[in-house]
């Protein structure tokens, strides 16, 4: 199926934590690499909300998950990744391909069994679209797991990807 380089596969419009896992499941789906800041953490916080915690349990049960994330701060993302317990590559420098590419190898998933879930069209969607993965748009997050109501990125975002082409993402 041939869409936008910007369109994501699924736009649910539910944050991380209310994701459900079934429908990617059904997708083949092995393997999620999850975007950090604004997708399983608010602004620059370390903590974990209750419900991101509690919905990453659940996933990895049935999937492998990966952080991945632009943000060059090994520490930072180090420190989210720990309380998982996941691997994790920070500094990504989505959407260029080569260090997806390594995580593909290192996970030795192809590209039809990875997801990539994050909350950025221009990084996540299109890094992913790239290389032929399930990509997966949501809602950032607030502090208490929730989605932001207003969130202007996304929605400056949204409107970019309309005016290129990619219909409504």
């Amino acid at each position: 199926m041939s869409h936008h380089w910007l369109q994501p596969d699924w736009d649910p419009g539910l944050t991380l934590a209310q994701l459900p896992l079934k429908p990617l499941l059904s997708q083949g789906i092995t393997a999620m690499l999850l975007d950090v800041d604004r997708t399983l953490l608010p602004g620059h916080e370390v903590v974990l909300p209750p419900a991101v915690i509690s919905w990453v349990h659940q996933a990895r049960q049935h999937l492998t998950l990966h952080l991945f994330s632009n943000n060059p701060s090994r520490q930072r993302i180090g420190a989210v990744a720990a309380q998982l317990e996941l691997g994790f590559t920070s500094g990504a420098a989505k959407p260029r391909r080569a260090a997806l590419r390594r995580v593909l190898k290192d996970l030795q998933v192809s590209p039809e069994q990875l997801a990539i879930v994050g909350d950025r069209l221009f990084t996540d969607v299109l890094a992913g679209n790239r290389l032929g993965l399930f990509t997966v748009l949501v809602r950032p997050l607030r502090a208490d797991g929730t989605p932001c109501r207003h969130d202007r990125v996304q929605r400056v975002e949204r409107q970019l990807a309309r005016w290129m082409g990619a219909g409504r993402p």
